[in-house]
């Protein structure tokens, strides 16, 4: 063991992996980035986690939390700090049927919880893919397939049981810390470790899903007749684009999720898509909601997909912004573009009802770029497009820093958040920082 974790406190015995420990190997990275921690912990309850913060404290350690491990910053790890890995705080309970509550730990992975609402004819939308963590996205935002009819995945959290940097356990509702409550929903990597969220599930078992490849020109018309269609679209109906270029041709791959189990309703929300350009394929089917985010996804993290990512959102697509994007797509040293629908009910909470304000923005738009040069043709790719956004999103940026709290952040949000983080956690425990 690490000299500077010889000692451990009692109730973490057995829960502290170090690198001469044959599990380090499967714990000690994210998807995107390989680390090499001095140590994992697993808690498996609250009273763990502060555990775990006390250890951090006495050894001097640097501290990640990790629920899933997909998080694009790579901030679920780090070289020489602690991990405080929740992938054993996994339970999903109903709690009261009647008014769809659900009480769901941090650790959880969506595709289990999809697994274990579906039983009870429930879901929440969480993201595309179900290998995610709860904590990561229930704490930072929350777009997923069902995003406009169902909104944010912190839209519907209702409770969220904390641990705070000096080790105490808080219940966050709206009537018991509510200012907890509040930057908790949007911001709550640098207030403190959620444990476990109350959450307002949806009455749902099948959706309709259909796929769509259609050629889109350099001037980016097809992006604008998608992003006109979806603001006239019925809530039902949720959106994602991934733009491919193969040598001369640009293709828009759209995938769409429509929340019924009508074919008449599926047939009806989804064919106006069919005229914004030239379908090259297309099909739908009507499928279980646990088909979207499938058991299938589960995987161990292991930096297998290392790779830079920012993103913007958009208010409306002008010309000039569905002509970068599709520069940017097609560009000699090109970066993957996708781009999600917003509106409906994520236009529905008032900006400064949580901290996550953007409110009015109608699309996401995501680019990566892979290594070797990933950093510079990220940065190439983005300079036309960051000038033309309103706003980010804090859970799809790799390098988060000043410039990105103000973008995720702006105005009296960000100046609330600051705030809050300072009140919770004085000596920046958790504070978003330069990865290391």
């Amino acid at each position: 063991m690490n000299r500077t974790l010889s000692t451990v406190p009692t109730e973490l015995a057995g829960k502290v992996v170090t690198p001469d420990d044959r599990r380090y190997r499967l714990l000690r990275s994210t998807y995107t980035t390989i680390g090499r921690p001095a140590a994992v912990v697993l808690p498996e309850s609250a009273d763990d986690v502060a555990a775990a913060l006390r250890l951090a404290r006495d050894t001097g350690l640097r501290v990640a939390v990790r629920s899933g491990g997909h998080g694009l910053s790579g901030r679920g790890t780090n070289h020489g700090g602690l991990v405080i890995d929740l992938s054993a705080l996994h339970r999903v309970d109903v709690l009261d049927r009647g008014s769809r509550l659900v009480r769901v730990e941090a650790g959880a992975r969506w595709s289990h919880v999809a697994q274990a609402l579906a039983r009870h004819g429930l879901a929440i939308s969480s993201g595309d893919h179900g290998n995610v963590g709860v904590g990561g996205i229930a704490t930072g935002g929350g777009i997923g397939w069902l995003v406009r009819q169902y909104g944010l995945t912190i839209d519907r959290i209702r409770a969220v049981e904390v641990v705070l940097p000096d080790g105490r356990a808080v219940r966050a509702d709206a009537d018991v810390e509510p200012d907890l409550l509040w930057v908790m929903r949007g911001a709550g990597a640098g207030a403190g470790i959620a444990v476990a969220f109350e959450i307002e599930a949806m009455e749902l078992r099948d959706v309709g899903y259909a796929q769509l490849v259609m050629a889109v020109d350099p001037t980016g018309e097809t992006l604008r007749r998608w992003a006109d269609t979806m603001a006239h679209a019925p809530r039902e109906l949720s959106t994602a684009v991934m733009l491919s270029t193969q040598g001369a041709t640009t293709a828009a791959v759209i995938t769409a999720v429509v929340a019924s189990n009508s074919p008449s309703v599926i047939r009806r929300t989804v064919e106006p898509l069919l005229g914004i350009g030239d379908v090259m394929a297309q099909q739908a089917h009507v499928v279980p909601y646990t088909e979207l985010v499938p058991m299938l996804h589960l995987h161990a993290n292991s930096g297998q997909m290392r790779s830079s990512t920012t993103n913007g959102l958009f208010t409306d697509m002008t010309p000039d912004a569905a002509r970068a994007l599709v520069a940017a797509s097609a560009a000699p040293a090109p970066v993957l573009v996708q781009l999600r629908s917003l509106g409906g009910a994520t236009h529905d909470p008032s900006p400064s009802a949580m901290a996550f304000p953007h409110r009015h923005q109608n699309t996401l738009v995501v680019a990566s770029a892979f290594p070797p040069d990933d950093h510079a043709t990220l940065a190439a790719a983005w300079a036309p497009i960051a000038p033309l956004t309103d706003g980010a999103y804090v859970n799809f940026e790799s390098d988060p820093d000043e410039v990105t709290f103000a973008r995720a952040y702006p105005g009296p949000t960000g100046t609330r958040v600051a705030e809050l983080w300072e009140r919770y956690d004085p000596d920046g425990v958790l504070r978003p920082g330069p990865r290391a």
